[in-house]
Order: C-alpha cells, then sequence, then structure tokens
C-alpha cells in the first residue's frame, strides 16, 4: 500500500510539473518567434538578418489596433490601411515612441483569420502569400523589422503584423532608453513580455483544471 501510495503521490508531481511546463510555452511571445523565422528564412537565402526593433514592434501593434478587429478591410478589393499620418499623430505617442527618430518605413505584411496559427505557419502560409511578400522580405532596402500579434477581445479574428524599415537600428523608433509602452490585448516582438490572449489563457486554464481534476482523483484513491 505505501509503494502505491508513492507511485500515485509521483504521478501528482509529474502531472503538475508537465502542467507548469506547457502553461509556460503557451504563454511565449510568439511576436518574438515570427521574426526568428523570418531572419532564419533571410539567412538561408543569405541575406543579413534584420535587427528587432522593440519601438517599431510596438508601432505594428497599434497598426493593428487601427483595424478595429475587422478582417474585412485586410488585404482584397476593399482593403483599407492606416493613413501614414497616424505613424506620428496616433502610433507613437501611444508606444513612447520620439517622433524625431520615426524612419522610413519599408514594407509591411499584415494579415487576419479567424484561427489561431502558430508564428511559423503564420510566417509561411498566411503572410508568405505571393511573388510580392517574397520581394518584400528579401528587400536589401531593409535593416530592422519589428512585428506583432493580436487577438480581438482576447479572442479571434487574429492579426499579424510585420513592419520593416530602413532606419538605424538602436537609434531609430526610439523610447529614450525605457520600455515600449504595452497594450493590451497583444504583444509585439522585443518587449520582454509575454503574450495575452484567449488562446494561451484557455489552454492554461484546460491544463490546471486538468492538473486539478488528477490530483483530487488520486487524493481521493489514497483515502485523504
Amino acid at each position: 500500500m505505501a509503494m502505491l501510495q508513492r507511485f500515485l503521490l509521483l504521478c501528482i508531481f509529474f502531472i503538475s510539473a508537465s502542467a507548469a511546463k506547457v502553461q509556460t510555452k503557451v504563454t511565449d511571445n510568439p511576436a518574438d518567434e515570427l521574426i526568428t523565422a523570418l531572419n532564419s528564412n533571410r539567412t538561408a537565402n543569405k541575406l543579413s538578418s534584420l535587427y528587432s526593433n522593440p519601438g517599431l514592434a510596438c508601432l505594428a501593434l497599434q497598426y493593428i489596433k487601427a483595424y478595429g478587429g475587422d478582417c474585412k478591410v485586410v488585404g482584397g478589393p476593399d482593403g483599407k490601411k492606416p493613413a501614414e499620418s497616424e505613424f506620428a499623430q496616433e502610433f507613437a505617442p501611444n508606444c513612447g515612441v520620439q517622433t524625431l527618430s520615426l524612419a522610413q518605413i519599408t514594407g509591411r505584411f499584415l494579415a487576419c483569420q479567424s484561427k489561431y496559427a502558430e508564428p511559423s505557419e503564420a510566417f509561411n502560409d498566411i503572410l508568405i502569400r505571393n511573388t510580392k511578400s517574397l520581394d518584400i522580405l528579401y528587400s536589401k532596402n531593409h535593416t530592422e523589422v519589428g512585428a506583432a500579434v493580436s487577438g480581438s477581445g482576447g479572442g479571434g479574428p487574429y492579426f499579424w503584423c510585420v513592419l520593416f524599415s530602413n532606419g538605424k537600428p538602436k537609434s531609430s523608433f526610439s523610447t529614450g532608453g525605457v520600455e515600449p509602452k504595452v497594450s493590451r490585448p497583444g504583444c509585439f516582438s522585443g518587449s520582454n513580455d509575454q503574450c495575452s490572449g484567449a488562446s494561451s489563457l484557455s489552454q492554461t486554464i484546460y491544463l490546471w483544471t486538468i492538473t486539478v481534476g488528477a490530483s483530487v482523483a488520486l487524493l481521493y484513491a489514497l483515502g485523504v
């Protein structure tokens, strides 16, 4: 009986540890992973990797928010995009980016769909759609990049945005030595912050529900 108790207690520990490990995994920053996939693709094609600029990435998240969760106006014949003036008048102040440090946007990717996609899938299947996308990706005019991902109201639809610039790394899109302002929902690359959204939250709750349920069942079996 004592051996059975020790075995069941070890099972509880294993389940809890596994849930904690997966919890960390599902709440990582997918925008950072998107930048990794992008730079890996560039270097595989003998191009330089781009500097991941947090200030530029914060602007990418503001760019997403300008759509107000409306997927229908992303791309296609009815596609719209924010006015260029919004970068200086709204996006930069919302991020704490100094307007005098803004540099030219040399390219952008934007996509939206109802279902969440892992960063590698989003990069390969959603953002890179045609020859024009590849031309933007492999352009030698870029020096830095920023990415953002966000859902609407903590869930779908999900937006992915990548902004490229020819600015001077570590001096353009400057926040004066402080972290760019974090806004929810969503996340951006280089922010040293975990992403918020229904996808990660629901998975975390689900995992801990399994853990608690399994623990209660095992403790009941032990007669506790």
